[in-house]
């Protein structure tokens, strides 16, 4: 479709029409579809209504105004459909076929080309890059220029760059064609000529705007991630020439490159005194020419001046004279370069990048640089006029010229050569230096300039090319292709209007020309672009190839355009339900498709075909919509409404057994799922299905539910659960359905008795709390923990297994059997939108700002050393204890058969009857853990989400919760937790008794043999304080012994301390672990204990956790930390040795004092933690008034850093510091000054940035103004004498002292500013990829 938004004054070229005074015409808005398959030219088409296809087609020649011809204006779609004129296709509105040589459009083509032109032809030449936006479509024709674009990878600008400058080199790509890649002997994969070729044809003949480059970058033996490195055009352009030169030894392409591209210079030292000269010949790809020399205010202004720069010689003299052989001494000499030969194509390489000392930064030098398009070589060839008496002659070209040039050392002699046609040879002879005059004046001309827009750190490339068919310039900007000017190519100078000063690149234009080719004039050697009629046999047949693909892309584009993707399921007689995408074409009838989806869920074998069939299908609310009977041969796109890239419902192929029939699904009908409940049993059925109509009665439906289950309609009572546990009994005789709220899926218990059950109020009756107990029992699987010998004699047993450890069900007395809930295998989770509505009471009501987790860590083992253990010796022990247990109780678990299958249930739901869901901050862990996740001791645990191994599939909205984490609560609560005691002692689970069963799991319920495993059924509202007093006779300790953690994915494991809250926020198969220990009590708080070393690589080191509680003095918690660190962590301290103070993520705050009381001195919290700080003397902090601050000295001289000293000040004056530290260091109060630290502590900063970075001696008097802000204990204040001047470092030092504070400061965690960023070099690897190092990260 193409879609036009036009002003009546716009000239639509499509209806050939103009309106004036356009601006008080409204807008049309215009969608055209084209259902023809070939081009656009006038009046070779017609133009057809699509909504009123009784309408004439649109008038050519008519000129009617829009409005006039029936045009809908105000923002309203008119449909047109482009179609054929009298049976015939349109005529293609140019010729595609052309090759990539031709100049474009001609002008007739141009005035008939109809749709989008290309962007402004100076796009990307005349100002900073910046990334165009390019979409699918816009790259499947052809620019008008006729050439074709690269798509960029990611960061592969610089390789389109070059690949495309190589393309427009005739030399080059005719050569490359002439070479024949012979599949016998290498893998095309990796062959880079062969991919080059490749890409070469692609670019001259396809149809495409713009190509992929990712085959020829696989043959460099890059992965994905080389394509997000950018890296120099010039050093990609050494490093392809090299790995082209190794794949073509032993053809006739093995010498290519040097004929092209290489040149000779010749490297001389001569003697002033006695003329003997020195020299070797060196070859060289590319120049590289300095933009602005060494310590120069000024630039260079052209390439002539930066030529001339090249070869100008150096005088020798002073300490660096030359030691010439035949004077036998040290003289004055000159040493230069001269130009020998050039090559047929030059390449020079400005030298934009450079290192600041300075600054200690790579930069780019903007500055101006003009180069001419048409170069004279000839003031740079070796014509001197001086002859040398006598010259040595040294053809060594095994060295580079200061690394200057490029040394070919497969060359070393040159005295044959004979390429006199280069414009210049030098002929040795005997001892004596001839030079020949050239035929003709060395001249090049301009065409290719490849232009980096960015700075340093990276940038954009692209080439301002010239074709040598037509003399006209392109920008090859990555997919873009554009004609420009010689204006543009001006624009890539760089610089500005200013002057050249030192400073001007700073403000120039950062893009500008980085690399200039050049080839020589000379009419015999210069081609032309073969054609594709003069292709070498191998190329056409490349080209074929490549042209059968692109038509089988086409092809298969045109296929995806028409084909429908939906969603499929499929309730398998074997596998049960399961998922997978249909994808058919929209021609294809219903039958058709049936028969794939037949396949694809692979049905055969199991079912046959004629008990299959596609029904539509709404899996969120599991609902059966329609079903298609009679439209077999209907095409899939009609009946699913069109090609859409998602459709709001599924399809599902139901199947069938032979005996049975299909029964049709007609649209308005509801799915009702119904559970038939016997009371006597206590159980409830497998559900039905039944469809009905939102307009039945109570009364019809009753009838309808009878007839398909064979029950009584008169005694039938219908419960409808509505949304989660919203149990609604449906009395009302003549009420409809949708008035008692049926909705598409629907879930209904029924039950048929004549017992007197019906009498009793739906509340009050034993088929509500079935129901009720059915609707809120969760199955979980609880890990006890692992026995320890020989602590069982110090462990109590809180409670007589066997006793009164029964938990009746809802207060009945008596053996009852619990309910068996077989749920059938498409019972799916509820909707999202169900919110719990339970009428329970007591706690399982109540709102609450708190969570029951807390972030903690598994640690390895037990250290909880002080609580009263008991647990079973082994599993056998376990089971004695739990049918001990299950004997003596009157609860429901006496029955041995007896199972209690909860309802699956989706997190959403078990979250959604949570009056508040909220978390507690307070983070707990045990003695060993850190401040990090990390995995308990089991295996691998799916967090649970509601889901049985029988479930119809995997939920979107349980997915949608899979994994989910309470959000942290910052609101601090009157305790850490909640006691487990009322104010008159009385355990608060003895309240309310909910159900609860337990059983020792099976080997398949447990993913951990180490561990023993409990299967618990319990009623989700049972608070967690009841749920510890029921495991009490299975752990064998008391529940303020023991700990819960709930296990979600990858193990993580948050504690549930929240005694008052219910279970409601777990699920199904939800994993629980035990862990002994004490659990904490009203007003106590579980508090991380970290050691602060100052002056240690790592300042902060985890010792404990341990407990503190509301009320506590710091001495009194001192007392009692110091031999829980004595027993875990070898420290003997003495309480006057240490202090507690505030720590805030890494840094030291408020100094505690002895007296001061948790809660009403200082806040304490969950999630608390502090330092514990060793002192080296007596506390001299007395006061809260005081103020401690931790002190360093800064030596510019000797470019260190002294050590941490503590600093107690009176009061926040400035010049108590500054006396303080002149007294501790002997700096003179005058001479002193001092900084405040930057960051967290201990405010780590480079030795190389301190001395000026930082804000020294600034002009308070007081610290707790700005910029101090020093206003609590724990402030980082580093301090110099102002007399100290900084180390004088030569650039070895500072760059090796660089790299040690750089190592130093990433291994503190801290940032280096002055760091650059790492970069990977460059590689092609000639063996289809890199050796990877199995020992390597």
């Amino acid at each position: 479709f193409a879609m036009f938004q036009i002003h009546h004054a716009d000239v639509f070229s499509v209806l050939d029409l103009q309106i004036q005074n356009a601006a008080e015409e409204p807008r049309v808005l215009c969608i055209i579809q084209d259902i023809t398959s070939a081009g656009y030219v006038k009046a070779t088409f017609d133009l057809a209504w699509g909504n009123t296809p009784d309408m004439a087609p649109l008038d050519h020649s008519s000129t009617m105004s829009l409005s006039d011809s029936s045009f809908e204006p105000g923002g309203k779609k008119n449909f047109l459909q482009l179609t054929d004129k009298d049976g015939e296709q349109p005529q293609i509105a140019s010729d595609e076929a052309g090759t990539a040589d031709s100049s474009g459009l001609d002008d007739v083509s141009k005035e008939r080309f109809i749709g989008p032109l290309a962007r402004d032809s100076t796009a990307g030449c005349s100002g900073d890059y910046s990334s165009p936006s390019y979409s699918y479509s816009s790259i499947l024709n052809k620019s008008e220029t006729g050439y074709v674009g690269l798509v960029n990878q990611a960061m592969t600008c610089y390789l389109n760059s070059l690949l495309q400058t190589l393309f427009m080199t005739p030399e080059f790509r005719n050569a490359l064609y002439n070479w024949e890649f012979e599949e016998t002997e290498e893998d095309p994969v990796t062959s880079i000529p062969h991919q080059l070729q490749r890409l070469f044809v692609l670019l001259q003949t396809t149809k495409k705007r713009a190509i992929e480059t990712t085959d020829v970058t696989r043959s460099f033996g890059w992965d994905s991630s080389e394509a997000w490195q950018q890296h120099d055009v010039q050093e990609l352009c050494r490093v392809m020439f090299d790995a082209l030169e190794q794949k073509w030894k032993q053809t006739e392409q093995a010498d290519l490159i040097n004929q092209l591209y290489q040149g000779k210079l010749k490297d001389y030292v001569r003697c002033l005194e006695c003329g003997y000269e020195s020299w070797r010949v060196d070859t060289y790809l590319d120049i590289p020419l300095v933009i602005r020399p060494f310590g120069a205010s000024q630039a260079y202004g052209s390439v002539e001046e930066a030529l001339q720069a090249f070869i100008q010689p150096e005088t020798l003299d002073g300490p660096n004279q030359y030691y010439c052989e035949r004077c036998n001494k040290k003289c004055d000499a000159r040493k230069g370069l001269r130009f020998l030969h050039f090559p047929y194509l030059l390449t020079l390489q400005l030298k934009r990048f450079d290192f600041d000392y300075t600054t200690m930064h790579r930069i780019k030098l903007n500055d101006r640089m003009t180069f001419p398009e048409e170069l004279d070589m000839s003031p740079f060839i070796d014509v001197e006029d001086e002859k040398s008496p006598q010259t040595e002659s040294c053809t060594d070209s095994g060295a580079e010229n200061e690394g200057s040039c490029h040394s070919d050392q497969m060359s070393n002699d040159f005295s044959t050569d004979d390429c006199v046609d280069e414009g210049i040879c030098l002929d040795s002879t005997g001892s004596t230096e001839r030079v020949l005059k050239p035929k003709s004046l060395p001249t090049f001309e301009l065409f290719s300039v490849m232009v980096h827009s960015g700075s340093a750190a990276g940038g954009h490339y692209y080439a301002c090319i010239k074709s040598f068919s037509d003399g006209q310039w392109y920008s090859f900007n990555d997919q873009h292709v554009s004609k420009i000017t010689q204006e543009d190519i001006r624009k890539t100078y760089g610089g500005s209007s200013g002057s050249r000063g030192y400073y001007s690149s700073a403000f120039a234009s950062s893009t500008n020309a980085y690399m200039l080719i050049y080839r020589l004039k000379d009419p015999s050697r210069n081609a032309k672009y073969l054609v594709a009629e003069d292709f070498p046999e191998h190329i056409k047949s490349l080209v074929l190839r490549e042209k059968e693909s692109e038509e089988q892309e086409k092809r298969q584009r045109e296929i995806e355009r028409n084909t429908c993707k939906i969603k499929l399921f499929c309730m398998h007689p074997v596998k049960m339900m399961t998922e997978s995408k249909l994808e058919v074409h929209k021609d294809k009838t219903l039958k058709e498709a049936t028969e794939m989806a037949y396949k694809m869920m692979e049905l055969e074998g199991v079912a046959s075909l004629d008990c299959c069939r596609l029904v539509k299908y709404d899996e969120f609310h599991e609902y059966l919509e329609r079903s298609y009977e009679g439209e077999e041969d209907t095409p899939m796109g009609l009946l699913l409404g069109g090609i859409k890239s998602s459709y709001m419902f599924d399809l599902l192929l139901e199947t069938r057994k032979p005996e049975q029939v299909f029964q049709p699904y007609k649209p308005g009908e509801v799915m009702v799922k119904v559970h038939v409940v016997d009371l006597k049993s206590e159980t409830i059925a497998t559900p039905i299905s039944v469809r009905a109509y939102l307009n039945q009665t109570i009364t019809e439906f009753k009838q309808l539910i009878a007839q398909a289950a064979g029950l009584s309609a008169e005694t039938m009572r219908v419960v409808l659960e509505r949304c989660y546990n919203d149990l609604r009994l449906l009395y009302v005789p003549n009420k409809t359905l949708k008035a008692e709220g049926f909705f598409r899926s629907n879930k209904v218990f029924v039950e048929s008795s004549e017992s007197t059950d019906h009498q009793v109020a739906f509340t009050e009756s034993l088929l509500w709390k079935l129901l009720d107990r059915h609707g809120n029992t969760i199955r979980l699987l609880v890990l006890l923990p692992e026995q320890s010998p020989g602590t069982l004699a110090n462990r109590t047993l809180c409670q007589k297994v066997g006793g009164d450890s029964g938990v009746p069900f809802e207060g009945s007395t008596g053996n009852r059997k619990s309910v068996e809930v077989i749920e059938e295998s498409t019972d799916k989770l509820k909707n999202l939108s169900q919110q719990q509505q339970g009428s329970s009471t007591s706690d399982s009501q109540k709102s609450s700002d708190a969570s029951d987790f807390e972030h903690i860590e598994s640690p390895t083992q037990e250290a909880d050393s002080n609580a009263s253990l008991c647990v079973a010796a082994d599993n056998r022990e376990l089971e004695n204890r739990i049918r001990a247990t299950a004997g003596g109780s009157s609860g429901a678990s006496s029955d041995p058969d007896n199972h209690f299958a909860s309802e699956e249930r989706s997190d959403s739901e078990v979250n959604n009857d949570r009056s508040t869901s909220s978390v507690d901050s307070d983070i707990l862990s045990s003695s060993h853990s850190s401040d990090t996740l990390c995995n308990a001791d089991s295996g691998p645990i799916q967090l649970a989400n509601g889901l049985d191994s029988h479930s119809i599939t995997s939920s979107r909205r349980s997915k949608a919760h899979e994994g989910k984490k309470e959000t942290w609560d910052t609101a601090e609560e009157d305790s850490g937790t909640d006691s487990e005691y009322d104010d008159n002692g009385k355990s608060k689970a003895e309240a309310q008794y909910l159900y609860f069963r337990a059983e020792p799991c099976s080997q398949d319920d447990s993913s951990s043999d180490a561990q023993k495993c409990l299967v618990v059924h319990v009623d989700k509202r049972i608070t967690l304080a009841a749920f510890k007093l029921n495991l009490e006779p299975y752990v064998g300790v008391a529940s303020t012994q023991f700990k819960v953690f709930r296990v979600y994915a990858n193990n993580q494991e948050f504690e549930s301390v929240r005694l008052n809250e219910t279970l409601s926020s777990f699920s199904d198969d939800n994993k629980i672990t035990i862990r002994l220990g004490r659990a904490l009590k009203k007003g106590e708080y579980r508090v991380k204990v970290y050691q602060l070393l100052v002056n240690e690589p790592e300042p902060c080191k985890f010792l404990v956790d341990t407990v503190f509680a509301k009320g506590m003095t710091v001495r009194q918690s001192k007392e009692e930390l110091l031999p829980q660190l004595k027993e875990q962590c070898k420290l003997d301290l003495s309480i006057d040795s240490v202090r507690l103070r505030k720590k805030t993520w890494k840094n030291p705050g408020t100094v505690f004092l002895d007296y001061h009381v948790y809660e009403e001195d200082i806040s304490i919290s969950s999630n608390w933690e502090v330092f514990l700080e060793v002192l080296n003397e007596p506390e001299k902090m007395k006061s809260m008034s005081q103020l401690a601050i931790l002190t360093r000295r800064w030596s510019p001289t000797t470019m260190k850093l002294g050590p941490f000293q503590e600093v107690i000040l009176e009061s926040s004056s400035v010049e108590e510091l500054k006396e303080k530290l002149s007294e501790m260091s002997n700096i003179p109060l005058e001479n002193l000054e001092f900084a405040k630290g930057r960051g967290t502590f201990p405010c780590d900063i480079s030795v190389l940035e301190i001395h000026q970075d930082l804000d020294w001696n600034p002009k308070v008097s007081t610290l707790n103004v700005w910029p101090l802000y020093i206003c609590d204990d724990g402030a980082v204040v580093f301090y110099r004498a102002s007399t100290e001047e900084p180390m004088a470092l030569s650039d070895e030092e500072r760059s090796e002292l660089m790299k040690k504070e750089s190592s130093r400061l990433l291994k503190t965690g801290h940032r280096v500013s002055y760091s650059p960023r790492k970069e990977k070099a460059l590689k092609i690897y000639l063996d289809g990829g890199p050796v990877k190092d199995s020992g390597q990260d």
